[in-house]
């Protein structure tokens, strides 16, 4: 069980760093234990994996967010098109926001179940860098072998993936992994107050927008994810 805390990303004392993969990169001790077995079959199958980011504490979501609310960040649509800042009204910038960047505090990031995996391969020469887009995962993409073999096997390691599928809410993520047991455990205890508490608490960009609408948005893009039972994971796979 996570404290209040913790679920928000405002203490990191439930994280580990691990040799795994550079130390920056944190996360729950026995989401690593599930990692590390899934790299070596990984590495078993001539499939390389690596971390770009694990656990995200609330001050630098809450930077991300406060970039993108005041239009220092471009915004996105589902698909991937840039949206025109100075067209779009509160609400509309909430939601471009929270498409593709999750709301401080909200965060599966904070957590320390939650990872973003990529193939360092085709990335090593410097010669491009990871964007963690969906076309780096797609057919042709230098992450696609990795996105194949994890769609496949990362639920034999306890792992899944919430936004297998664009739902509505936060747009289709093939590199996000989530812990099975530990992140549905979070989510049980990210309850609307806890939420509601430490936002009010802090320096959010449209706080005032977001607390007279956070039941809506939690519902439509936090609690809004792939199902992480067996059976609804092999229902669909759509990234794109």
């Amino acid at each position: 069980m996570l404290t209040a805390q913790q679920l928000t990303g405002q203490a990191d004392s439930h994280v580990v760093s691990n040799d795994i993969c550079r130390p920056t990169v944190r996360l729950q001790g026995p989401v690593f234990t599930a990692y590390s077995a899934m790299h070596s079959a990984a590495a078993e199958a001539g499939v390389a994996l690596d971390i770009a980011s694990g656990f995200r504490d609330f001050e630098r979501q809450r930077a991300i967010w406060n970039r993108k609310f005041h239009g220092k960040a471009p915004l996105y649509s589902s698909n991937g098109a840039e949206l025109d800042y100075s067209s779009l009204a509160v609400g509309e910038i909430v939601a471009a926001i929270m498409t593709w960047s999750a709301l401080p505090g909200g965060s599966r990031h904070h957590w320390g179940t939650d990872l973003d995996v990529y193939d360092p391969r085709p990335f090593a020469a410097g010669k491009r860098s990871l964007q963690l887009v969906p076309e780096e995962y797609d057919e042709g993409g230098p992450c696609h072998e990795l996105a194949l073999w994890l769609q496949r096997h990362a639920h034999d390691f306890g792992f899944f993936f919430p936004y297998r599928q664009f739902r509505g809410g936060v747009a289709a993520e093939p590199w996000h992994l989530s812990y099975r047991s530990l992140a549905t455990q979070a989510q049980q205890q990210l309850t609307l107050e806890v939420l509601e508490n430490t936002l009010a608490a802090a320096d959010v960009a449209g706080k005032d927008y977001i607390l007279d609408c956070l039941a809506d948005l939690k519902e439509h893009y936090i609690d809004n994810i792939c199902g992480a039972t067996d059976e609804q994971e092999n229902s669909g796979w759509l990234f794109g």
